[in-house]
């Protein structure tokens, strides 16, 4: 199943929303701030809820289509000016920083940016609002795939690093 044959969703369900506020320190303070702009782009830490790997947007493409074709799909998905944000396992992020490390995959892998613990990343609005060209939100990111559980499965490094390496072997145009 290819992912990109969806298109992005413009809403977060208002389960994925107590599970995005729950890696806030102050969950009930998100809600009330998505609640009264659900169309602002947040700042949320990583390492509690999730980590979050970040990739180049065409290499994140081959990512995903990859983990979709391998069986086990993926949870959360992101994009952020030019860069696919998959959200992943807590402690994910460092421990596929030191896989890529270890292993001779990294020359194979282009950059990735490993957020864990005590880092933050921006997520998109929770809400898509586009009623014209000035309207909130706009250029604020997208969801790909948007939380809509309690308990969205994210994948761990092990997954993510084989999917990397799949989609940096493949070649291009592979279709």
């Amino acid at each position: 199943m290819d992912i990109w044959t969806y298109q992005s969703v413009e809403y977060v369900t208002a389960a994925g929303e107590t599970w995005l506020a729950s890696a806030s320190e102050y969950p009930r303070s998100m809600r009330a701030l998505w609640e009264s702009r659900p169309w602002a782009p947040s700042v949320l830490p990583c390492g509690r809820a999730f980590d979050v790997i970040s990739m180049p947007a065409l290499f994140g493409r081959r990512v995903l289509d990859e983990l979709w074709a391998s069986g086990p799909g993926c949870g959360p998905v992101a994009a952020f000016r030019g860069r696919t944000l998959l959200f992943v396992q807590p402690g994910a992020a460092p421990r596929l920083r030191r896989l890529l490390a270890w292993e001779e995959w990294a020359r194979d892998v282009p950059p990735l940016l490993c957020h864990g613990k005590g880092d933050a990343v921006t997520v998109p609005p929770v809400q898509r609002m586009v009623n014209g060209p000035d309207s909130p939100g706009l250029g604020a990111g997208r969801w790909i795939v948007a939380p809509e559980s309690r308990e969205p499965w994210l994948p761990g490094a092990s997954v993510v690093l084989w999917a990397c390496v799949r989609a940096a072997r493949e070649p291009v145009g592979r279709d």
